[in-house]
């Protein structure tokens, strides 16, 4: 399976623990990752897969130039190359028809094949909303999407990249950034959802993006059934700690740090 995430130095811890807890869930998977940056060293990119297997992980660095994004918004939570993502078709090998962007501040916990493989029926994307349904609206408001119109995460984001070779236009990317520069709030998710709302097939966030907000406001949900750690653990594929709340760092607030943790645990590094 081909695996996509864009990262600079700061992520290689969480990265590693990333990568155990997706080797440590598909026992017998081969991962072709590659990891596009900007800058790294080859010495920050060799640690990256320190320890793994290269029987079950090899690792594929690709340097993307950022010159076409000078002026996009960017602060220390979201730097450049979180646009990255957006761009994959360009400048991934054409002999890739299809990959799985993961962001690097998730865990792993069950098989991803059955997601990697899911009938894209057309679309050019699948990803998980992480809203509830009042954000929902005012994000179909600020960036004018059609009710009924995903505003999905793009921290688990499957590509059909024959398919954006084909038809996805760059420049409209780079004009809707330079339009709209200083009412995004998250820049490339924003993007994403405004160009691309009606490509998006939807995921289940419980399996396929669970955040500590989104399964706040779900077990809030009285129409819902409650989900708990042993559901979470037997169905559950990609935790996302996306936002500030890290669980690397102290503070942490919430029941999934857990999970980062038992993963962090179990590094094959002494390193780490």
């Amino acid at each position: 399976m081909n695996l996509l995430v864009t990262i600079d130095e700061n992520y290689i811890g969480p990265l590693r623990v990333m990568l155990c807890s997706l080797l440590l869930s598909n026992p017998a998977e081969h991962f072709s990752v590659y990891l596009a940056h900007r800058a790294m060293t080859s010495d920050q990119l060799a640690s990256v897969c320190e320890g793994f297997d290269s029987k079950y992980l090899s690792l594929h660095p690709i340097q993307v130039s950022d010159q076409q994004l000078i002026g996009a918004p960017v602060e220390k939570r979201y730097p450049r190359e979180m646009y990255y993502r957006l761009f994959a078709a360009r400048y991934l090998p054409d002999s890739l028809d299809r990959i799985l962007y993961l962001d690097p501040d998730l865990v792993v916990l069950g098989p991803v094949r059955p997601l990697y493989e899911i009938d894209l029926d057309g679309h050019w994307f699948a990803a998980a909303s992480h809203v509830h349904q009042v954000v929902q609206r005012l994000n179909e408001l600020r960036l004018n999407i059609p009710s009924g119109g995903a505003y999905v995460n793009s921290g688990v984001l499957l590509m059909d990249l024959a398919a954006l070779r084909a038809e996805q236009d760059a420049d409209q990317i780079l004009s809707y950034i330079r339009e709209n520069r200083f009412r995004m709030v998250l820049p490339d998710q924003d993007v994403l959802n405004a160009l691309y709302y009606d490509r998006i097939l939807q995921l289940n966030p419980l399996i396929y993006n669970l955040s500590e907000k989104y399964l706040l406001h779900h077990n809030f949900d009285l129409s819902a059934q409650p989900v708990d750690l042993d559901w979470i653990r037997s169905n559950t594929v990609f935790i996302h700690y996306c936002g500030r709340n890290k669980p690397w760092r102290e503070g942490y607030l919430g029941i999934l740090g857990r999970f980062y943790q038992e993963f962090a645990q179990q590094l094959p590094s002494h390193l780490d």
